[in-house]
This record gives C-alpha cells, structure tokens and sequence, in this order.
C-alpha cells in the first residue's frame, strides 16, 4: 500500500557500545542543552491535547524520551501508538532533521480497530506539527518493521502486556531487533508486577514483571543496558479487581470507587532500555 511504501523508501534511504549491565540505573543518555530545548518546546506545543497534556505527571515525557536517548535527527519508529499520545511529542520533535513512523497494527475493514486507525491517521494529517509524520501497517499475527531499515530507536508504550497475552510477544521483540540498526535502542515502558508474578497473573492483570519483559528482549538479541524508576508509583500495588483497567485512565470500577482509584493513580511501570550490539 502506499503509505507502506513511503515508510520502505525512507527506510532504506536512511541509515554506545552495548552493555550487559542488569542492576537498576536512572541515569539518563546524556542531551545537548538544546536538545533538551526542542524537546521540551514539543512537550508544551498548544497542538497538544489538554487531556493528554494532564498525563504528563504520569508519563514524565521528557525524562522517558531522554531515558531513551532520543535525538531530534533520528529515525525512531514507534509500535501501536494508540491514540497518538507520544505522536503529538515525537511527530513534531523529529519533523525537522528526523523522521517520526507510527507503526499501526493492519486491521479488518468497518472493524474497530480500522476505526481506531482512521482516527488517528486523520489526527496526524489534521495536526500541522505532526505533518512530517509516516504512518505504517503490519500483521499483528507477523510483525516484522522492515528488516534493515536502520532505525535508531523503536519505542514502545504499555503494549507488551497486550503481545503477552495474545501469546507473540516474541515475535515482536525480534521483529524490533530487525528494524534497529546495530547499536540502537529499544525503549520499553509497561505496567509492572511484582517480582515471581504467574504467567496467568500476568496476562489476566496486564502488570509484567520485568524479568519477563528482559527475557523477551534478550532471547531476542538484544542487551539490557539501563533501567529507571521515573515512571514507578509506589501507590501501586498492582492488585485490582479488573486488573491495570481498574486505574486511570481506564477507570474500569464502581463510580463509588472513583476517589479511591484517583487516588493511587495510574500504574506503576516499568521503563526498559535496551540495545542492539553493534
């Protein structure tokens, strides 16, 4: 299709050292003065939704992005974007000397997630900051982000939960192995259960220990270089009647819970970074 072939040209038309570190770290990949600038300035660009906007305590953009490493002259794609929450940031940030790809699950015509889709390709051609932006199928029961495109970064946002339970997550996480130049990052951040949590745990509560998600990434080839507690919340116990659904910004509880719930706040999540040996 033609937006997938937009995404192969700039692939191919684009073009450290890994670490075997496994104890936990928060240190950041070292940013330019203006590097943060740029960044921070698509952070607070009025484009951004207000709803969005609110999360930010939550989802520490800027500390993650730069966790990460991401640089405004990269290739970074980014896996099941959602509804476009990191895109309003990325899209904008990388528009000038980089390239932002959302990599979208293929979905059945008049089906859900083709809505899901529509929507957000119409928010990304709707939005002037997120122009620059190249949006991207793959089979969700195949993935593969076209082997060799030498991204330097694919990121991906409490989705792996979902590729656990549907039973592929190793597919992906080889899947990203292949479309990440030698040296380059996966980003990972998910809700994250307690240490020694069952697989049906896992699956039926969308929290994953980070063990898991390290084995994933590792089985795959890749090396866990970093990890960081700027998105934890120690309110989080990780133990709610409808799972991580129960919590903001799902909301998945009796109305007469609701303070309760706001209270805790959203999860607590893992934030992964792991590389690519050269």
């Amino acid at each position: 299709m033609q937006r997938t072939t937009v995404f192969l040209a700039l692939a191919f038309a684009l073009s450290a050292c890994s670490s075997t570190a496994t104890s936990r770290e928060d240190s950041m990949q070292a940013q330019p003065a203006a590097t943060t600038g740029a960044l921070q300035a698509a952070i607070d660009a009025p484009g951004r939704e207000a709803t969005n906007r609110a999360r930010d305590g939550y989802r520490h953009p800027l500390q993650t992005l730069e966790f990460f490493g991401v640089q405004p002259g990269q290739t970074v794609i980014e896996i099941t974007p959602g509804g476009g929450w990191y895109s309003e940031i990325l899209a904008p940030y990388l528009n000038a000397g980089g390239h932002y790809l959302a990599a979208v699950p293929t979905a059945a015509a008049n089906s859900a997630g083709a809505k899901r889709m529509i929507a957000f390709r119409d928010k990304l051609a709707g939005n002037a900051s997120t122009s620059g932006a190249a949006l991207v199928e793959f089979d969700a029961k195949a993935p593969t982000f076209a082997t060799g495109t030498n991204a330097d970064a694919v990121l991906t946002f409490r989705n792996v939960h979902n590729w656990v339970a549907a039973g592929n997550a190793d597919a992906y996480f080889r899947a990203f192995f292949g479309a990440l130049k030698p040296g380059g990052v996966l980003g990972v951040v998910d809700h994250r259960a307690k240490p020694g949590t069952d697989l049906a745990t896992m699956k039926s509560s969308g929290y994953l220990t980070e063990a898991l998600v390290t084995k994933y990434a590792t089985d795959a080839g890749f090396k866990l270089e970093a990890s960081s507690e700027l998105n934890a919340n120690s309110k989080d116990d990780a133990k709610h009647p409808n799972g991580v659904w129960t919590l903001p910004p799902s909301n998945t509880h009796d109305a007469a819970d609701d303070a309760k719930y706001k209270a805790i706040g959203e999860s607590d999540r893992m934030t992964l970074r792991f590389r690519k040996p050269r």
